[in-house]
């Protein structure tokens, strides 16, 4: 499972909002902190960047299942169809989820086929894809 935007941020909503125990400040506080200011950090960059990430992903996946559709079968050209209207991250998600899926379908039907062009070319977009997710994390203080 990979956990939305809401669900970390309310995650960090509730682990701040609870006092900890005496016995568990000093070190243990401190480092619950920062995990928390972590995770608002990676919050705020899939904020910023996650919405184009998606719609950029949607559309390429949408161009290799639609490319490869007359010759590994119509479903692939069906799988491809639509658009992002929406563009809530959960509904660019959901649209995101079944297009990866119609493209693992795909891959496989390439590999059993040993099309070596188009596995290199789906190989090439997962790389993309990975790029355009990537969250930066801060550099590690000193000490």
């Amino acid at each position: 499972m990979t956990p939305t935007v809401p669900e970390l941020l309310l995650g960090n909503f509730l682990c701040l909002m609870d006092p900890p125990p005496p016995e568990s400040s000093g070190d243990f506080l401190q480092s619950r902190i920062a995990v928390t200011g972590m995770i608002a950090l990676l919050c705020a960059q899939e904020a910023e960047r996650g919405i184009e990430a998606r719609a950029w992903e949607n559309t390429a996946i949408r161009a290799l299942l639609t490319d490869a559709a007359p010759t590994y079968g119509a479903a692939f050209a069906e799988a491809a169809t639509g658009e992002d209207r929406d563009l809530s991250l959960t509904a660019m998600d959901r649209a995101n989820a079944a297009l990866r899926r119609a493209l693992i379908d795909l891959h496989i039907a390439v590999e059993t086929a040993r099309d070596a062009t188009l596995d290199d070319a789906i190989r090439a977009l997962y790389v993309k894809m990975a790029d355009a997710r990537r969250l930066d994390l801060p550099p590690l203080p000193a000490g």
